[in-house]
């Protein structure tokens, strides 16, 4: 048996994740804790905060994403010596990639820390399963979905099917309930997209998505759970012990 001293990658310690947590997020936080049970303490999971509190295209919403305070933000993670460090929001599907890969480059060149976000993951996700045809379900505004439903047909990827909620506020986006999350794929899924996708890491998809899987027949992947396989992934940690969140963590 594996003791506490020794993680999955055999470098004698615990491997550590460090996870960029939006201010007014109250998903993330306990659902990652939930996921990462069956890792403990092989891997465990630590967060800190950057102001984030409302979700628009307009400039004021946009100056939140900036580098200053992400990059302060992932300093203090590095203080306690994280393996990764992840962006857990998903601002790159509307503002654009390219701002996570920036924000990528920026941090291990602060840190020294490798680190990835939730679209990137998500991106690679998609690209493994070969989806071409994509169901999103998100709580924004019709002009954020629009952007968004933009960024993927320019790299291939049609949304075929989406459900929004119309909110602006982030804290908001925690009070819609698993039922109506539930309720938005099944009708995401009447397109028979490839996947469906719950693009926010303050909704309540997270354990929605498993039952969704069966009873749709079709990968169903929540923001929280591509932002914790997006660390696994980049530190080569195998992922079986999570294939009951998910058929993401069984490929």
């Amino acid at each position: 048996m594996r003791s506490n001293d020794e993680n999955m990658t055999g470098e004698g310690r615990s491997i550590r994740i460090g996870m960029l947590t939006p201010s007014s997020n109250t998903v993330l936080e306990p659902f990652t804790a939930k996921l990462m049970e069956p890792l403990f303490p092989d891997v465990s999971a630590h967060s800190t905060r950057f102001r984030v509190t409302k979700i628009a295209l307009d400039d004021t919403a946009n100056k939140q994403f900036s580098l200053a305070p992400i990059l302060d933000a992932a300093e203090l993670l590095a203080d306690a010596r994280c393996d990764v460090i992840a962006w857990n929001g998903t601002s790159a599907s509307w503002l654009g990639f390219d701002t996570d890969e920036v924000l990528c480059a920026e941090i291990a060149a602060r840190t020294g820390i490798k680190a990835t976000t939730a679209i990137l993951g998500f991106n690679r996700i998609l690209e493994k399963l070969s989806v071409k045809k994509l169901g999103l379900v998100t709580p924004y505004t019709p002009d954020v979905q629009a952007r968004i439903i933009s960024n993927y047909k320019a790299h291939g990827i049609e949304i075929v099917s989406e459900q929004h909620s119309g909110l602006t506020d982030n804290f908001s986006f925690a009070t819609i309930s698993e039922q109506t999350i539930e309720d938005m794929c099944v009708r995401a899924a009447v397109a028979k997209p490839d996947a469906i996708a719950i693009v926010c890491t303050n909704a309540r998809g997270t354990f929605v998505a498993p039952k969704l899987e069966e009873q749709l027949g079709i990968p169903v992947l929540d923001s929280v759970s591509f932002t914790l396989w997006a660390c696994l992934d980049a530190l080569n940690v195998p992922m079986g012990r999570l294939s009951k969140f998910g058929s993401m963590f069984s490929r």
